[in-house]
């Protein structure tokens, strides 16, 4: 048994975030046995083999008597995949999506009646157990269900549950959010570096300065403002950094760039079901 009570765990598309989430279950107490991953590659399964102690598998045989199925493949192989494990799939084992702006309906569609669903937006973060994962439960997934995906998740960070319209902005928010906190790193990096400070110096002083930021902001609880605006004395230093980016839209800018990524996460949706309407139907198995 592992340390959440599952008999067995499936890893379907073992990249980089399929082995953030199974390295750190291990981390946290789940026992290799319990754990089998698939990929497409025979040497990327060998070296999960090596490094983690797991069992690797054909898809189909991997899902075969799985308690639980986690899908971390890329949007346009989601309908095959599921297409392909379909008839061997245990019509009570959980499914846990992980692909992005992929709805629960459409995989519901795919698989035996009645198979609960939940669609899970993780994030890179989860590598370092610092992790922000949105769970949202389809329409056969019970609070049981939603609770086994948190025990899952909660070993590579912290877990909410939010309803399913939500995982558009939550996409565009915590999904690719660390994309902009290190795009904000590197610009910050740079402008050290023009600055004349050595570029191990200015990584040093960026690094500590977000990840205390980072800190402070959840330990308070304070709003971001509030504690922006201690930092702000009149006419200092940090007013006249603060107006350039005002002038420079800077604020506008990261609105105008996340509403591109929840754009972007509808048409993945949007793709994904143009998909399903081209192939053959699998809501009758």
């Amino acid at each position: 048994m592992t340390a959440a009570g599952a008999v067995r765990l499936t890893v379907i598309g073992a990249g980089v975030m399929g082995e953030t989430l199974l390295s750190g279950l291990l981390r946290s107490g789940w026992q290799a046995g319990d754990i089998v991953a698939t990929d497409r590659r025979p040497e990327r399964c060998a070296e999960l083999v090596e490094r983690y102690g797991i069992t690797t598998a054909e898809n189909v045989d991997a899902v075969r008597g799985a308690h639980t199925v986690l899908l971390v493949v890329k949007p346009q192989d989601l309908v095959p995949v599921l297409d392909e494990i379909a008839e061997d799939l245990p019509a009570d084992t959980l499914v846990v999506s992980l692909v992005a702006g992929v709805p629960a309906a459409l995989i519901e569609s795919r698989l035996r009646p009645g198979t609960p669903v939940v669609r899970v937006m993780p994030n890179t973060p989860a590598q370092v157990d610092q992790g922000m994962a949105a769970v949202s439960p389809g329409q056969h997934a019970t609070a049981d269900h939603v609770e086994r995906v948190h025990a899952v998740l909660a070993a590579t960070g912290k877990v909410i549950t939010v309803p399913e319209a939500y995982q558009d902005a939550v996409t565009a928010i915590s999904g690719s959010g660390p994309a902009y906190l290190f795009f904000v790193a590197e610009a910050m990096v740079e402008s050290g570096v023009h600055l004349g400070l050595p570029r191990d110096i200015a990584t040093q002083l960026v690094v500590q300065t977000m990840l205390g930021s980072a800190t402070l902001l959840a330990e308070t609880e304070e709003h971001p403002t509030v504690l922006r605006e201690r930092v702000t004395s009149p006419g200092g230093t940090t007013a006249a950094a603060i107006r350039e980016l005002e002038d420079h839209k800077v604020r506008a800018a990261f609105l105008t760039a996340m509403e591109a990524a929840r754009n972007r996460s509808r048409e993945l949706a949007q793709a994904a079901a143009r998909d399903v309407s081209t192939s053959s139907p699998g809501g009758d198995r």
